[in-house]
């Protein structure tokens, strides 16, 4: 087994947006990441497309039973009522796959078979899905596979089988079971229910079945979610783990590791590795006041408000600042949620994203008595007239007690 010494390799990631626009990862200073025994992992924010680190990202990877991840995919997208019953075909697994024991002609819910597939992976339950959904060819429904996943752009995956068995062409990547696992939870309630149940019991099919969950860390860490195991001789151990903590959800791939002791301890150093040195923050906020600008002619002050949340990942030690820029000049008539200025988000020094300012609520247009009432008032206007009327008082007084000639000659007193 091959013992790697992980690089650091944080980039660019979207997040799952949450009342206001999604963020990124940003790169920043953090914690060196764990040395694992794997031959390849991964580690992604839910949500996002870029690794927040990876060993061997794109190698593309025996994968084992996380094929049924697809497999999975393929049933829920072409079922719609998971009490559709179905029919095993005519094939026996090997004395060394894991099974929960389906005879041909046995008759078994899709609920089941899912559940059956997801939780102990058995084989025979993928096939008797595959066959069944891929109109009694199982050629037909990998060839189902392979199409989903170019539509996912899971560019270093490929399949040959629904089970996981091993051959040179089926694989993926551990960047591609990470992206897989992360749609899986995320777009589908079923699968996401399913594989966070630490046991489950199947109650059709010839008599009741107990299974148990492969994936052992379930029962035994209340933050972590499922997804799926696997293992083969080619493969080794293979785990894709979703766990959630203080709001931020990593999905974590771990291949190629020699027992399932080695498989779990990888899963949640890698994990616990992302939660110490990484979290969410939300610099801005859809609607959080930024300002209040006075406005003429109106009594109360403008409230100037982010048009848009920002949600984001950054390393714990990261620095982050928000910056104001310059607000225009606010005179009605103006609409609510006119444009008057922008935040941006600095991140390690760089502007990681810039949302508008917009005006909480309508600015009304002003009238001409309004602005003239408005100037009338004004202190130095004020004065002007009083000056004014002064000297019109003045000019009265004085033309009134000015001297008026008599015809006589003599002057008239006033």
């Amino acid at each position: 087994m091959k013992r790697a010494a992980t690089s650091l390799a944080v980039v660019v990631t979207a997040l799952v947006a949450c009342a206001g626009s999604a963020g990124a990862v940003q790169k920043g200073a953090a914690p060196a990441p764990p040395t694992l025994p794997v031959t390849g992992a991964s580690l992604m924010v839910a949500g996002g497309n870029t690794p927040l680190w990876s060993f061997r990202g794109n190698a593309e990877l025996p994968i084992a039973s996380t094929t049924k991840m697809m497999t999975a995919l393929l049933v829920l997208q072409h079922v719609s009522n998971l009490n559709t019953v179905f029919t095993q075909n005519d094939w026996d697994a090997a004395s060394a796959d894991s099974q929960i024991g389906l005879i041909p002609g046995e008759r078994m819910t899709v609920h089941d078979l899912l559940v059956a597939l997801l939780l102990p992976s058995a084989d025979d339950a993928a096939e008797d899905l595959a066959y069944n959904v891929g109109g009694r060819s199982v050629a037909r429904f990998v060839a189902m596979m392979n199409a989903d996943a170019r539509t996912l752009g899971l560019h270093h995956t490929h399949y040959s089988t629904p089970i996981g068995l091993d051959t040179p062409s089926n694989y993926s990547s551990p960047d591609d079971l990470a992206r897989l696992g992360d749609y899986m939870m995320r777009e589908w309630p079923f699968f996401r229910r399913t594989v966070g149940l630490a046991s489950a019991t199947l109650t059709s099919g010839h008599y009741v079945r107990h299974v148990v969950n492969t994936d052992d860390l379930v029962a035994r860490y209340p933050w972590i979610h499922g997804i799926k195991t696997g293992h083969t001789l080619d493969a080794g151990y293979v785990l894709v783990s979703e766990g959630r903590r203080a709001g931020l959800t990593l999905i974590a791939s771990v291949l190629g590791t020699t027992s399932e002791g080695e498989r779990d301890a990888s899963a949640l150093a890698l994990l616990n590795w992302g939660f110490s040195a990484f979290h969410v923050i939300w610099p801005v906020r859809a609607g959080e006041a930024f300002a209040r600008r006075s406005v003429p002619y109106e009594k109360a002050p403008a409230l100037i408000v982010a048009e848009r949340g920002y949600r984001t990942v950054v390393a714990r030690s990261e620095r982050v600042r928000v910056v104001v820029g310059r607000l225009r000049k606010l005179v009605g008539p103006m609409a609510k949620g006119t444009v008057v200025g922008h935040v941006s988000v600095l991140i390690h020094g760089r502007r990681a994203v810039r949302i508008p300012l917009v005006l909480a609520r309508r600015l009304p247009a002003v009238s001409l008595l309004t602005k003239a009432g408005h100037v009338i008032k004004r202190p130095f206007t004020l004065l002007v007239l009083a000056l004014l009327l002064g000297g019109v008082a003045v000019a009265v007084v004085g033309r009134r007690r000015r001297p008026r000639v008599l015809a006589t000659g003599h002057l008239e007193e006033r």
